[in-house]
């Protein structure tokens, strides 16, 4: 994602610095500590790669920032007021119990930031070309709307970045190719070629209109109807996407 795409979510999704804000599978909290640099908010993150919350930590010293390191869903206890899952929605097979899990911790009026792979699911032949396709579930757009419905939220505002990430996929596909065999010698052969093989499909899904992608803001709607329906659709599932292991430090 961009800096200003960053910006423009955070935005649409009301942060302030009294904003309890979670951000799933953070990473080294690139986009995290743009937030929390530029809003202030009370901003925990959360990851199940211990190296990455080794840089994310570095990143953010100095600013009001802390990380678990732990498997998602659960997610951490407590309310909150958004919930953050950035570039790796896709990578959850069970949306329902996510999103559920989701809206349980988001108070009346609480925003859920994401961004969105909109798709049909890979047919055989795609899984097969992609790299690890066990983290690759593209969801179609109105499918994603009618399931946040359902769990309580409304979509209040969604915007295509298709075009961006499409060419963002093509260039970073033609730099790993012209810089093969430098980055081979620092990470392999196989991982590189990875890398190539997954930009380029991502980048042909993209200009093709297979895939498409989207900035979404939804908010839990108020009332007892809301919170029961939420409730409801909150049932936990073994994790899809391994964020971590179960331990929390700051």
């Amino acid at each position: 994602m961009t800096a200003d795409e960053i910006r423009l979510l955070a935005v649409r999704a009301d942060l302030s610095p009294a904003t309890r804000l979670l951000d799933l599978c953070c990473g080294t909290a690139g986009p995290g500590s743009l937030i929390a640099r530029e809003f202030g908010c009370d901003y925990l993150g959360v990851d199940r790669n211990a190296a990455s919350l080794a840089v994310a930590r570095r990143r953010t010293a100095g600013l009001p920032c802390r990380f678990a390191r732990r498997t998602v869903p659960p997610l951490p206890s407590g309310q909150l007021d958004v919930v953050m899952l950035l570039e790796t929605l896709l990578a959850f097979r069970d949306k329902v119990a996510l999103v559920g899990e989701i809206a349980d911790r988001l108070v009346p009026g609480g925003r859920f930031a994401c961004t969105v792979e909109d798709g049909d699911a890979l047919t055989l032949d795609e899984r097969a070309a992609m790299p690890d396709p066990d983290t690759v579930w593209p969801v179609p757009l109105g499918e994603m709307s009618d399931l946040l419905l359902r769990t309580g939220f409304r979509v209040m505002w969604t915007s295509d970045v298709t075009a961006q990430h499409f060419a963002v996929a093509d260039a970073l596909a033609r730099q790993f190719a012209e810089s093969r065999e430098d980055i081979a010698a620092e990470i392999g052969v196989r991982r590189i070629d990875a890398l190539i093989a997954g930009h380029r499909l991502w980048a042909e899904w993209m200009r093709a209109g297979r895939i498409r992608k989207h900035l979404l803001i939804a908010e839990k709607r108020r009332g007892r109807q809301a919170a029961g329906r939420a409730s409801r659709h909150g049932r936990r599932s073994p994790s899809e996407r391994r964020c971590g292991r179960d331990r929390a430090d700051g």
